[in-house]
C-alpha cells in the first residue's frame, strides 16, 4: 500500500498546568478507536489516563514525562505527543516541539491564558510551530470562552479567530455551533460518539452571523477568490474557508480557536477535524540540517524516501529492555537491518529493532517512512543527536536548553542504594538535558542540579521507585554567581626558579563588567607577549573564574583585557602564562569590588480574588518584588520576581494560606544582586566552612 504523506500529522498538545492536556489526549485515543474505555488522570479506577503511564504521574495527576503514540482519524495518521505544563519539564516541551509539526495550545475557558502558557506560547514562536487554540473546560462554572480568546490576542499577541462557538455553557454546555457550516453540532451518546447536526437555536442565531462575519472577513486576507466571494455578498463553499484558514494557521498569521469540554466528552471530533483541516503535514514544514562535511551550510530537507535517510533522536528512555530512543525521520526512511552514522559520537550502528511506540506498549514495525515518530532500540546516543545513512554528514541543530538554577546534595543510606543511586544518575542525566549531576570535591558529596524544587522532587522519588534506591537529602542550594562593580588594573609576574629551567610570564591590563558572561580582549602590541601565549592567558582567565573568592561560585559579566606583560625566551611557557594570568585575575578581582548575584524566578501565583492580600503580603516577605497582578471576577493572578533562595517550601505556605485554593509556577529570570546584609551572611558562612574543611 503506497502511503501519502499528505495524510499524515505530527502534533503535540501544549498547555498551563492544568487545563486538561491528558484529558483531551485520553479522549481523542478514545474516539480514534485506539482505546476502548475512558479513564480520568487521577486514575480513579485505579487505572489511570494512558499517555501518563508512570506511577508518579497517576498520583500527582501530572504529566512529567512527553508520551507518544499514533491514532488514525478518518483517512489521517496523527503522531500524537502529550506534553507536560510543569515549567520544571519544560525540556519535555522543548524536545517535543522539536519534532512538532503542528501544535494544539489549550486553555482554561475559566483560567484563560496563564504563565505557562505564555512559556508555551513563546517555546511554539521559536520554532515556528503554527497552533490550533482549543478552549477546554467550558462546562466549568464562570466559563468564558470569548475572555479567553480576547487574551490570546492582548496576551500572546495571536490573531485569535473564533470557528465554533458555544451552544449553552457552565452546566448548560450543549454543543457548538460551527460557524463554517453553519450547523449546530450535538454530542449525542453516552460517551458523546455520535454527532447529530441541526439548524442553529434561534436565541444564537444573531451572535452565529456576527462572528461567522469576523472569520470570514480575517481569513478573506489569505484568499483572493474567497474575499471577491465576501465582497460580493455570495455564498462561499466550505472548502474554500478551510483552505484559507490553513493557509493562515500555517504562515502563523492566524489561529483558528475550537472550544469543548474534553472531561463532557464535547467538541473532541471536531478538533480532530481542525487538525485534519488546518494543521500541516510533514512536507509543508520547511526543516534544515547542517551539513558537517560543508562548514556547517544550511541545508534542507525533503520528506522523499528515495533520499538518504536523516533522522533526530529527540528523547530517551531506559525501559526494561535496554534504552529506547525516539527518533522523528525528516528524509529517508529507516529500514531494520539498515546501517546508520550517528554524526555526533561519530560511530555507526544497525538499526536492530524498530518500533511504533503506544505510551509505554510498542508495536514492531520493518521501517519507518519520512515524517514518522518511531523508536530505536539498544543503540548508544545522547539526547539531541542526529542519525544519517547514505554517506550524508548532517546534524540537525540542538535544542535550547536552559541552565539548571537549584542544586542538592543526596547521600546514599546504604551500600546497595549506592549503586543503584549510580545507575539512576547515569539514566536521568542521559534522558534529561537540564537535570545534571556532579561529585563535591571537595565535601565529596553527589549533588544533583535541575530546574525547581519539583524537578528535583520528582527525580528522587523516581530513584526510590523505579532504582528502589534510599536517599537521604541536604538543603537545596542555589546556584549563585560572583560579579565585579567596579573596573581594576592588574599588574602579575609568575616567576618560579628549582632547578632546571624556570617558569616566567607577566600580564597586566584591567577588568570590567560587561552584560554577556565572559569576554577576553587582546591589546598586546609589538610582541611584548608571543602569540603562541596569548591563548594561555585566556585559558589561565576561564580556570580563575570558575571559582570566586567570596563565597567559591562562578564569576560571570566579566571582560579581561591584557595590554602589557613580558616573557623569557627560555622559561616562558603555555603553564608559566596560564598561571600569571590566575594570578592577575585575582590581584584584579579583589580590588574590582565583588559582589554576590543570585537567580531571580518569575514567580505567577493564581487562586480567588479574596486570599489576594495573603498572596501579596507571602511574595513581599520573600524579598518579591510584584510586577502586575490582574483580577478577574473573584480570581486573581500576581506576577512577581523572588529571588529563588527565598521560594524554598513556598507551595506549603500558599497552601495554608489560600486554603490550598491557589497554585503558583516559576521559571529563571535573572540573575540579580544579593542585598549587603544577605551576602554578609553568605561570606561568613563560606569562610567558616573553608576554616573547617582546612582544620580537618
Amino acid at each position: 500500500m503506497s502511503f501519502d504523506i499528505k495524510n499524515m500529522r505530527n502534533i503535540g498538545i501544549s498547555a498551563h498546568i492544568d487545563s486538561g492536556k491528558t484529558t483531551l489526549s485520553e479522549r481523542m485515543l478514545f474516539y480514534c478507536n485506539k482505546i476502548h474505555a475512558i479513564h480520568e488522570v487521577r486514575g480513579k479506577d485505579g487505572v489511570g489516563a494512558v499517555m501518563d503511564n508512570m506511577e508518579l504521574e497517576r498520583e500527582r495527576g501530572i504529566t512529567i514525562q512527553s508520551a507518544a503514540t499514533q491514532v488514525n482519524w478518518k483517512h489521517l495518521t496523527i503522531n500524537l505527543i502529550d506534553t507536560p505544563g510543569h515549567v520544571d519539564f519544560t525540556v519535555e516541551v522543548e524536545r517535543s516541539l522539536r519534532v512538532l509539526d503542528g501544535a494544539v495550545l489549550v486553555l482554561c475557558s475559566v483560567g484563560g491564558v496563564q504563565s505557562q502558557s505564555i512559556t508555551v506560547d513563546r517555546q511554539l514562536k521559536r520554532y515556528h510551530v503554527p497552533r490550533i487554540a482549543f478552549i477546554n473546560k467550558c462546562d466549568r462554572t464562570g466559563a468564558n470562552p470569548f475572555k479567553v480568546r480576547m487574551q490570546l490576542r492582548e496576551k500572546l499577541d495571536l490573531n485569535a479567530v473564533l470557528i465554533q462557538i458555544p451552544i449553552g455553557l457552565e452546566d448548560k454546555l450543549e454543543g457548538m455551533v460551527d460557524l463554517i457550516t453553519m450547523k449546530a453540532v450535538y454530542f449525542d451518546g453516552d460517551q458523546g460518539t455520535q454527532l447529530r447536526y441541526a439548524e442553529i437555536p434561534a436565541h444564537l442565531k444573531a451572535d452565529a452571523d456576527k462572528y461567522r462575519d469576523e472569520l470570514l472577513d480575517a481569513v478573506s486576507m489569505f484568499s483572493d477568490e474567497l474575499a471577491e466571494l465576501y465582497l460580493g455578498g455570495e455564498e462561499i463553499p466550505e472548502d474554500l474557508i478551510h483552505a484559507a484558514i490553513r493557509k493562515g494557521t500555517l504562515s502563523e498569521q492566524l489561529v483558528p480557536v475550537m472550544m469543548g469540554s474534553a472531561y463532557k466528552n464535547k467538541g473532541i471530533q471536531l478538533l480532530l477535524d481542525g487538525v485534519m483541516h488546518y494543521l500541516p503535514d510533514p512536507s509543508e514544514v520547511h526543516n534544515y540540517a547542517l551539513d558537517l562535511d560543508k562548514n556547517e551550510e544550511k541545508v534542507e530537507l525533503f520528506p522523499d524516501e528515495r533520499k538518504a535517510s536523516v533522522a533526530l533522536g529527540f528523547k530517551l528512555e531506559d525501559g526494561q529492555y535496554g534504552q529506547l530512543t525516539y527518533v522523528r525521520v525528516y528524509q529517508g526512511a529507516l529500514k531494520k537491518g539498515e546501517e546508520l552514522y550517528n554524526t555526533r559520537s561519530r560511530k555507526k550502528f544497525k538499526v536492530g529493532r524498530l518500533v511504533r511506540m503506544h505510551s509505554n506498549t510498542m508495536e514492531d514495525i520493518n521501517e519507518a517512512l519520512p515524517g514518522d515518530i518511531v523508536a530505536l532500540f539498544g543503540i548508544e546516543c545522547a539526547s539531541g543527536d542526529t542519525f544519517c545513512g547514505g554517506g550524508v554528514n548532517y546534524a540537525m541543530t540542538s535544542m535550547y536548553v536552559p541552565e539548571p538554577v537549584i542544586s542538592l546534595a543526596i547521600n546514599p543510606k546504604d551500600k546497595k542504594s549506592a549503586d543503584q543511586m549510580a545507575k539512576a544518575l547515569n539514566r536521568f542525566t542521559k534522558e534529561d538535558p537540564t537535570f545534571q549531576t556532579y561529585v563535591d570535591p571537595e565535601s565529596n558529596q553527589t549533588i544533583i542540579k535541575g530546574m525547581g524544587e519539583l524537578h528535583l522532587e520528582v527525580y528522587i522519588e523516581r530513584m526510590r521507585r523505579e532504582y528502589k534506591c534510599e536517599v537521604d537529602t541536604g538543603m537545596p542550594q542555589v546556584a549563585y554567581r560572583e560579579a565585579i562593580t567596579q573596573r581594576a588594573e592588574f599588574n602579575y609576574t609568575h616567576k618560579k626558579q628549582t632547578g632546571g629551567s624556570g617558569q616566567y610570564g607577566r600580564v597586566a591590563g584591567f577588568v570590567e563588567a560587561i552584560d554577556t558572561e565572559y569576554e577576553f580582549v587582546n591589546n598586546i602590541k609589538g610582541g611584548v607577549i608571543p602569540n603562541e601565549f596569548i591563548p594561555s592567558c585566556d585559558k589561565g582567565f576561564k580556570e580563575a573564574k570558575k571559582r570566586g573568592s567570596l563565597i567559591g561560585f562562578p564569576i560571570v559579566n566579566i571582560r579581561c583585557t591584557i595590554n602589557d606583560g613580558q616573557y623569557h625566551p627560555v622559561d616562558s611557557s603555555d603553564i608559566a602564562f596560564q598561571m600569571a594570568a590566575i594570578g592577575a585575575f585575582r590581584e584584579a578581582y579583589d580590588k574590582a569590588k565583588p559582589c554576590i548575584l543570585e537567580p531571580i524566578m518569575k514567580v505567577s501565583v493564581e487562586g480567588p480574588s479574596e486570599f489576594q492580600g495573603n498572596i501579596f503580603a507571602s511574595v513581599n516577605q520573600r524579598r518579591g518584588v510584584i510586577i502586575s497582578s490582574t483580577e478577574d471576577g473573584n480570581f486573581s493572578r500576581v506576577e512577581a520576581e523572588v529571588p529563588l533562595s527565598e521560594m524554598f517550601g513556598y507551595s506549603t505556605v500558599l497552601r495554608s494560606l489560600t486554603q490550598g485554593k491557589a497554585e503558583f509556577t516559576m521559571e529563571f529570570e535573572k540573575y540579580g544582586k544579593v542585598p549587603s546584609s544577605i551576602s554578609e551572611a553568605l561570606i561568613k558562612d563560606y569562610k567558616e566552612k573553608r576554616a573547617k574543611e582546612q582544620g580537618k
